[in-house]
């Protein structure tokens, strides 16, 4: 069986891998844009890690001040590993200083809401901090299953929203040709307005001159049927 020291080194380097963690992705962030589903995503996840960081640390709190009940351990050598908990603790702290976040983790505050349900209640109810770990991870799970589903909801939502644009640029240039077809047409149908009226007008008076020659023959007409009464009565 592990003895306590054995435990509490262990513990110490996971939280010493884990604050590195931290430290490697709040330096990505600074090549991420402002903001975004990445960022927020890889911002969340950050948080997260802090939040577990500082459990690990408050285990280790605990586990330190307990190590002189359990073996024998040197004044000086339980004051150098409080030191590397105090120094770790710090490195949390400015790391979740650039995040604004606040400096104490309360167990409530574990799976990040602020108030919990009667449920989520029964789920703490009795964990210790290895199991407030646990638990902190599987909702990491979810939550980061939660952020890709969101992702893809938002990036299917550009998608849609450049198609239809698409199709209002489409309609657009096929109503702008539809109006320059329109003007197309009335200036056609002024001229064609315009040469009736011109050929209506011509039209009209070739009739009168038409009407006037039949009548000045059948004046002719009538005369010389008067005459020839006339002489052969």
């Amino acid at each position: 069986m592990a003895s306590s020291s054995d435990l509490w080194t262990r513990e110490f380097n996971e939280a010493s891998k884990l604050s590195d963690d931290v430290s490697a992705r709040l330096a990505e962030s600074s090549s991420l844009p402002p903001s975004g589903p990445e960022t927020q995503r890889h911002l969340s996840m950050i948080r997260r890690k802090i939040t577990i960081l500082r459990t690990r640390l408050d285990s280790l709190d605990s586990m330190t001040s307990s190590l002189p009940s359990r073996q024998p351990i040197k004044e000086k050598e339980l004051h150098r590993r409080q030191d590397m908990v105090a120094n770790l603790r710090s490195k949390a702290n400015q790391m979740a200083s650039k995040l604004n976040m606040t400096n104490s983790t309360s167990r409530e505050d574990l799976l990040g809401e602020g108030k919990k349900s009667p449920d989520d209640a029964n789920r703490l109810a009795g964990l210790d901090n290895y199991g407030l770990v646990t638990l902190q991870r599987q909702t990491m799970t979810e939550q980061d299953e939660g952020l890709e589903k969101l992702e893809e909801t938002v990036l299917s939502t550009k998608h849609v929203a450049l198609t239809i644009n698409e199709e209002l640029d489409l309609h657009t240039r096929l109503i702008g040709d539809l109006d320059q077809h329109v003007e197309s047409t009335d200036s056609r149908l002024e001229r064609v307005q315009k040469r009736l009226a011109i050929l209506n007008r011509r039209t009209r008076g070739g009739c009168s001159c038409m009407c006037l020659m039949m009548l000045v023959i059948g004046i002719v007409i009538l005369i010389a049927v008067i005459w020839a009464l006339i002489k052969y009565l």
